[in-house]
C-alpha cells in the first residue's frame, strides 16, 4: 500500500500489530479505524506556507497494490497479514519504503497500478505537481524508476491516471489526467468572501492537455494522445474512470474535470476515441451547467447490467448520478435517488461503489473536505481550515440511497481534509475496507466490521499468457434466485488513488455456488460453474468453459 502526497512524516518506524476488530466506541459501528494500531502511523505534511500556495490543497492520493505476490494489499507499507487457525485476522504493518527503491521526486498527488509489461508484478506511476514517474516492479521486493526509459515522462500538473488496454492487445496502455497549467513563480493571489487571501479556484488557471501512452510491448510507450483524437479536447481533469460504458466490449475514458464539461471518451475501436460526453447526457449537471468534478467511481448500482458514473462535486452543488440506459446514454438522477440534497453541505474528493454489507447492492462512500477556509475554522485559528465529515449511503434497492453515516461509525463523522480513498479487502475477509488519505493529517484504515456476516463470493482474474491482473474484465455472477450481479475488475476510479483489482460481490444469505461468466478485455467470454462461496479463487483466461459473447 502507497499512501501519495508530497511528503510524510514518520512518528515511528516500528512494526505494531492490532486485531482487525478492535473494540470501538460503538461496538455495532460498520467500521473500525486501525490505523494507529497497526503501524500506519505518519502524517501527511503538503508543505504550506501560508502563501496560499493553489497545490497545497489537492493531495494525498492512495495506492492499494499488492506488489509482493503474497496475497494481500501493501502500503508501502508491507502487510504482514497473519490468519490464525481460528481464522482470526491481525493486520500489521511495516514500512518498507527505504528498501523499495521507490524515490519519488516532485510534489506528489496520486498513483495508478498496472502490471504495464505482463511479468506479473505489479507496476507503480506516481503522479506530481513537475514530472510523474513509472516506478518499475523487480518482483524481488523492489522497484526501479523507468521514467525516461519508458518514454512517461509527463510533466505538468497530474492528478490522476489510468492503465488501460484501450486497443485490446493484451498489453496496459496509460491515460494520464492533467489538471492546470500552474507554476509557483506564476501563483495568483486570491481571496475568500471574508476578504482574506485563500485559495483560488481552478478558472483563474488554464487547463492543461491529459496524455494518452500506448503500450510498445517492449517497456516503452509511445505518446498517442494526438493520434486518438484526445488533443483537442481538455480541460481540468481530476478524476478518472475506464470502462465499457456502451456494451461493445471496447474500454471507454471517463474524466472528470474541475468547472469544465466532463468527457465520456467512446473507444471508436480502431485507435481512435470521440467525446459522446455531452450528446450522451454525463458532460453537464442537472440543470446543464459545469460542475466542479472531483472524484468518480463507474459501476452497476442497480444490477441491470451496464455501467453507471457517480461523481463528487463542490459545496453547494451536490453529487451527480448518472445512470446507464445499457447503450452509453445516461440520465443524471441523483435527486431522485435521494443522494443530492445530503451532498450539497460537502466538497467531496474519493469515492466509490462498494457493497457495505454484501447484501448485493453497491453502496457509497465518499470522502469530504472543502477547498476555501471554513470560517468558523479560522475563527479557532486552525492551521487548515477546510474540514469536513465523510458520507455513506446504503442502496436500498429501487434506484435510491438512505444515508447511514451515523452508523458507519465515528471515524466517518469526525471533521478531516480527506482527498484519496483506496477500496479493497486489506484483511482478506471478505468485505471492502477502505484506506483515507488526509492532507496535513494521519491516514485511516476503515475496517469493515459489518460485511463478512454476509456470505459473498471473490475472484482474482488473471491472463492465460502471462499471470497478471486482468482489469477490465467484467463479471457476471449468476446468483441461485435467477438474479446477476455485475461487476468490474478494476484499479482506477476514486480519486488520486489506486484500487484492490480483484473482484468481490455480496450474495447475502445465498450459500449456493453461483456460476460465474466473465468478458475478458480481448472479447473471450469464457463460465465457471459452482464457483466455491465465501473465498477467493483465482479464474485464469483460457481454462473456462467458452460461451459466444452477446
Amino acid at each position: 500500500m502507497l499512501v501519495g502526497g508530497c511528503r510524510e512524516r514518520a512518528t515511528t518506524s516500528d512494526q505494531r500489530a492490532t486485531s482487525d476488530r478492535q473494540p470501538t466506541s460503538d461496538d455495532n459501528a460498520w467500521f473500525a479505524d486501525t490505523a494507529p494500531q497497526s503501524g500506519l502511523t505518519f502524517t501527511h505534511f503538503n508543505g504550506m506556507s501560508g502563501e496560499f500556495y493553489y497545490p497545497e490543497i489537492m493531495p494525498p492520493g492512495v495506492a492499494l497494490l499488492d506488489y509482493d505476490n503474497d496475497g494481500d494489499l501493501d502500503r508501502l507499507f508491507r502487510n504482514d497479514l497473519v490468519v490464525d487457525g481460528r481464522g482470526g485476522r491481525t493486520l500489521r504493518f511495516t514500512d518498507v519504503t527505504g528498501s523499495s527503491g521507490i524515490d519519488a521526486h516532485g510534489y506528489g498527488m496520486g498513483a495508478a497500478t498496472g502490471d504495464y509489461d505482463n511479468d506479473g508484478c505489479v507496476d507503480l506511476y506516481v503522479t506530481a505537481l513537475g514530472s510523474n514517474q513509472l516506478f518499475h516492479n523487480n518482483c524481488n521486493g523492489t522497484f526501479t524508476d523507468v521514467t525516461r526509459a519508458s518514454h512517461t515522462d509527463s510533466r505538468g500538473w497530474s492528478v490522476s491516471a489510468a492503465f488501460v488496454d484501450y486497443d485490446r492487445d493484451g498489453w496496459l496502455d496509460l491515460f494520464v489526467g492533467h489538471y492546470l497549467n500552474y507554476r509557483l513563480e506564476g501563483n495568483i493571489r486570491c481571496f475568500g468572501l471574508a476578504g482574506g487571501p485563500d485559495y483560488c479556484p481552478p478558472h483563474v488557471y488554464t487547463p492543461e492537455p491529459s496524455r494518452l501512452y500506448r503500450n510498445n510491448r517492449d517497456g516503452t510507450f509511445t505518446d498517442a494522445t494526438a493520434a486518438a483524437g484526445l488533443a483537442t479536447e481538455f480541460g481540468p481533469a481530476l478524476g478518472v474512470a475506464t470502462a465499457d460504458f456502451n456494451g461493445d466490449g471496447w474500454i471507454d475514458i471517463y474524466v472528470a474535470n474541475d468547472g469544465q464539461p466532463n468527457q465520456l471518451w467512446t473507444n471508436q475501436r480502431d485507435g481512435t476515441f470521440k467525446n459522446t460526453a455531452l450528446l450522451a447526457g454525463a458532460a453537464l449537471g442537472a440543470e446543464g451547467e459545469a460542475k466542479s468534478s472531483m472524484g468518480v467511481d463507474a459501476a452497476d448500482f442497480d444490477n441491470d447490467g451496464d455501467e453507471d458514473l457517480f461523481i463528487t462535486e463542490l459545496t453547494g452543488q451536490g453529487v451527480d448520478l448518472y445512470v446507464n440506459n445499457g447503450s452509453g446514454v445516461f440520465e443524471e438522477q441523483s435527486a431522485r435517488a435521494g443522494l443530492r440534497q445530503p451532498t450539497l453541505p460537502f466538497t467531496g474528493f474519493g469515492a466509490a461503489w462498494l457493497d457495505v454489507d454484501n447484501d448485493g447492492w453497491l453502496d457509497l462512500l465518499t470522502v469530504n473536505g472543502a477547498v476555501t477556509q471554513n470560517v468558523e475554522a479560522s475563527a479557532r485559528h486552525e492551521a487548515f481550515p477546510l474540514q469536513q465529515r465523510k458520507q455513506l449511503f446504503r442502496n436500498v434497492g429501487g434506484g435510491r440511497f438512505e444515508e447511514v453515516t451515523v452508523r458507519g461509525g465515528a471515524v466517518l463523522q469526525a471533521s478531516e481534509v480527506s482527498r484519496g480513498a483506496a477500496f479493497g479487502d486489506i484483511d482478506n475477509d471478505g468485505d471492502i475496507d477502505v484506506v483515507v488519505g488526509n492532507a496535513s493529517g494521519p491516514p485511516h484504515l476503515l475496517v469493515n466490521n459489518i460485511g463478512q456476516r454476509a456470505h459473498w463470493i471473490g475472484v482474482r482474474l488473471v491472463g492465460g499468457e502471462t499471470p497478471r491482473d486482468m482489469v477490465g474484465a467484467r463479471v457476471a455472477i449468476a446468483r441461485s434466485d435467477g438474479s446477476t450481479l455485475w461487476r468490474r475488475a478494476r484499479s482506477d476510479g476514486s480519486y488520486a488513488s489506486a484500487n484492490d483489482p480483484r473482484v468481490l460481490a455480496g450474495l447475502g444469505d445465498s450459500t449456493k455456488p453461483p456460476t460465474v461468466r466473465v468478458r475478458w478485455p480481448g472479447g473471450r467470454v469464457e463460465e465457471w460453474r459452482a464457483v466455491p462461496v465465501d473465498r477467493y479463487t483465482t479464474l485464469k483466461e483460457g481454462t473456462g468453459m467458452g460461451v459466444s459473447a452477446r
